[in-house]
C-alpha cells in the first residue's frame, strides 16, 4: 500500500484560509484522479498564532513542518498586528521568514505564465504579454531580509535604522545551480539580475553566477542590472526564460510580473531547499479588506497546489491536469472581481474552486 503524503496546511490570516481551502479542494480532486493519498495536518501561523499562542511561529510548528512532504501556506499579516515591534516574533511576517530559514528553503520559484484567456485582462497591450512564460528563481534566505545588523535606534539627531545586505559564495552558488538545472528543463536561457554597478554583493553575485555558468555550457547565460531588467520585463517579457536574482530584487520584480498575468492573485510560488520538501503559497498578501467575503481569487493558491504535486510529490501528470483545468475555467469566462473586465459578472472563491474540480473530473 502506498503511504500517504503528509501535507502541513498553514492557512494564516486574512484571505489565507479561504484560498487555502480552495486549493485543498482541488488538490484532493487531483489526488483522487492520480491515485495519490494525502494526509493533512493543520496548524496556526502569523497573526492567528500570535492571538492563540503569543508568537507568530511556534517551535513545535517548525518541527511539524520538518516532518512533512510539503507545506501548503496561505498568507499572513494585517492591520491588527502592525504595531508589533519590528523584527519581533509578534510580527506575522516573521513566521514566513522563520519557516524559510528553519527549513533551509533557499530558492523561491515563481512561474509567470500569461494564460491565453487572460491576455486581454493584462495591464499591458496583448502583443506585449501573449506567450509570456518565464520562471523567476529568487534567493530566499539571505540579503537584506536576514542579514545582521538589522535594527532601528535613537541618535542625537533623531531615529536611524540599518539593514544589512550580505551574501556569501555558497549562498549564491546553491541557488544559481538550482536555476541552471531548471533552465536545462526549459528553453535553456538564464538571465541573472543584479546591481553590479553599485553593490559589492551584486559584484560577488555576478562573479559566482559566471563561474557556475561554466558548468552549464548548454545554457545561454546573460546578466542585467535590476533597473534595466525592470523596464525590459514590461517591454519584452517574451525574451526571458529563467530569471535568477537575489532576495529583495526577486520580491519586487515578481510583484511587477504579476501585472503581466492580470493580477497578483494569479501567481503561485514554491520555496525549495536541497530536497523535495517545499512550501507552496500564492504570492499575494492577506488582503484583510476582503477577508471573509468569499470573493478572493484562489487561482494563485490552486496553481501553488499544482507546483506541490510537481516538485514535492513527483506527480507531474496531476500537476499538469490542475494547470489545464485552471486554463479551461478561465477560457470559459469565469472571473473573480480582481480580474473581471467591465461588463463581466464576477464569481466568488468557491465558484472558481468548484469549476476547477469539475474540469478535473
Amino acid at each position: 500500500m502506498t503511504a500517504a503524503a503528509r501535507i502541513v496546511v498553514l492557512p494564516g490570516d486574512g484571505i489565507g484560509p479561504e484560498v487555502t481551502d480552495a486549493a485543498r479542494r482541488v488538490l484532493d480532486a487531483a489526488a483522487v484522479r492520480a491515485g495519490l493519498k494525502l494526509d493533512y495536518v493543520v496548524d496556526l501561523v502569523g497573526g492567528a498564532s500570535v492571538d492563540a499562542h503569543g508568537v507568530a511561529l511556534r517551535p513545535q510548528t517548525l518541527r511539524l513542518c520538518k516532518t512533512a512532504d510539503a507545506i501548503l501556506f496561505g498568507a499572513v499579516g494585517g492591520p491588527k498586528w502592525d504595531d508589533a515591534a519590528p523584527q519581533s516574533n509578534l510580527r506575522p511576517g516573521s513566521a514566513l521568514l522563520g519557516l524559510r530559514k528553519g527549513l533551509g528553503l533557499f530558492a523561491n520559484l515563481r512561474p509567470v505564465r500569461v494564460d491565453p484567456a487572460m491576455v486581454a485582462t493584462s495591464a499591458l497591450r496583448p502583443e506585449r504579454v501573449r506567450d509570456v512564460d518565464l520562471l523567476v528563481v529568487r534567493e530566499l534566505t539571505g540579503g537584506l531580509y536576514f542579514s545582521k545588523p538589522k535594527r532601528r535606534y535613537e541618535t542625537p539627531r533623531g531615529q536611524a535604522a540599518v539593514d544589512t545586505m550580505r551574501y556569501s559564495t555558497p549562498e549564491i552558488e546553491r541557488v544559481a545551480v538550482r536555476a541552471f538545472e531548471l533552465a536545462r528543463q526549459r528553453r535553456r536561457r538564464l538571465c541573472s539580475v543584479d546591481k553590479a554597478n553599485i553593490l559589492e554583493t551584486s559584484r560577488l553575485w555576478r562573479i559566482v553566477v559566471t563561474a557556475v555558468a561554466e558548468r552549464y555550457p548548454d545554457v545561454a547565460t546573460s546578466h542585467m542590472l535590476v533597473d534595466a531588467f525592470a523596464m525590459e520585463l514590461l517591454r519584452r517579457p517574451q525574451a526571458f526564460d529563467v530569471v535568477l536574482t537575489e532576495n529583495l530584487f526577486g520580491d519586487i520584480l515578481t510583484d511587477e510580473a504579476s501585472m503581466l498575468a492580470g493580477a497578483l492573485g494569479m501567481l503561485p510560488s514554491a520555496s525549495l531547499g536541497g530536497g523535495t520538501l517545499g512550501l507552496y503559497e500564492p504570492i499575494h498578501g492577506s488582503a484583510p479588506d476582503i477577508a471573509g467575503k468569499g470573493i478572493a481569487n484562489p487561482i494563485g493558491a490552486i496553481l501553488s497546489a499544482a507546483l506541490l504535486l510537481r516538485w514535492s510529490l513527483n506527480a507531474e501528470t496531476a500537476a499538469a491536469a490542475v494547470e489545464h483545468a485552471v486554463s479551461f475555467v478561465l477560457a470559459s469566462g469565469l472571473r473573480t472581481a480582481d480580474i473581471a473586465r467591465d461588463g463581466e459578472a464576477p464569481v466568488g472563491t468557491a465558484a472558481i474552486a468548484e469549476a476547477v474540480v469539475s474540469a478535473l473530473g
